[in-house]
């Protein structure tokens, strides 16, 4: 049994070398995080084990992969970039990798409601360029913080808000529990909550749930931050509401098409922050996904 790691970065090529262990299967390692879909099948070139970082796999170009077994994704949003069910009935499995990143991830989200509420990447651009803006800021102490969606990674937004003196309000999908988070109704969370917050994979359920009226429901003023995937969110009514002030500003780690075109109308709006998907990239994440990634090989190969 042979695999690839089809769209290694540097960094993850040699966290990958390090902890391979004797005894492991091949895995051979494509330094290029740029390649296309189309050529998947040449690089794959029949191996059984595909490690794909965030590379679309198409249906209709996995089929011509010769031999391929198995998609081990390297964290849980697959279904941004293939289609699960058709691939399972190639006979493909995808294998996804849950909770490596959450604190990096939480501390991704952190960072930009603290930018997003004090506008500091606005007033940096402006600086830049020569001007002087001074802005009134919005102290966070005491405000609220609504997680829609509350797994490992909200968790960890609720115990470093909780810390920092915030009232925690949440909605999941299923019940749950967590010390000092009150968990309610959509509607509540929407309506008394002065940051948004979103921890929710992608799938027919969630796309496109924070719809324009949701967007409405929201305290004017608001602050909304996504760090989940960009599709779970109406762009268009996001957009509208930044416009007429009925969000404050909205912190974006991940958008409907990534990468974010060159003048995407999201560049232009000043009371924005992005940042390239890139909420779960630190060394300490890095290290964790590798391992949980050669662990699915092992048991793959076993």
């Amino acid at each position: 049994m042979r695999g690839v790691f089809v769209d290694a970065s540097e960094e993850l090529a040699k966290i990958l070398e390090r902890l391979t262990q004797p005894g492991d299967i091949a895995i051979r390692i494509n330094r290029d995080e740029d390649i296309k879909s189309a050529d998947l099948p040449k690089v794959l070139d029949g191996a059984e084990i595909a490690i794909v970082d965030h590379t679309y796999v198409p249906t209709d170009v996995a089929r011509q992969c010769t031999g391929l077994k198995h998609i081990v994704f390297l964290g849980t949003g697959a279904r941004s970039y293939m289609h699960l069910e058709e691939l399972a009935e190639l006979g493909i499995e995808v294998h996804l990798i849950r909770g490596y990143g959450d604190t990096a991830v939480a501390e991704c989200a952190i960072a930009h409601m603290w930018a997003a509420a004090r506008g500091l990447a606005e007033q940096d651009r402006e600086m830049r360029a020569g001007n002087w803006l001074r802005d009134e800021g919005m102290e966070l102490t005491g405000k609220t913080i609504g997680l829609i969606g509350f797994g490992g990674i909200a968790a960890e937004v609720a115990r470093i808000t909780l810390g920092s003196g915030m009232k925690v309000l949440a909605w999941n999908r299923s019940p749950k529990s967590h010390p000092g988070v009150e968990f309610t109704d959509m509607e509540t969370v929407l309506a008394k909550s002065d940051v948004i917050s979103l921890h929710l994979l992608l799938n027919d359920e969630t796309r496109g749930m924070i719809t324009r009226e949701r967007i409405g429901q929201m305290k004017k003023g608001a602050i909304l931050i996504n760090t989940a995937r960009g599709a779970i969110v109406d762009q268009d009514a996001m957009i509208d509401a930044l416009r007429s002030g009925q969000l404050r500003h909205a912190g974006l780690d991940v958008f409907e098409i990534e990468p974010l075109p060159a003048g995407h109308v999201l560049t232009k709006i000043p009371n924005v922050t992005l940042s390239a998907h890139s909420a779960f990239r630190t060394p300490e994440a890095s290290i964790n996904l590798i391992d949980a990634a050669w662990k699915h090989c092992r048991r793959i190969a076993g």
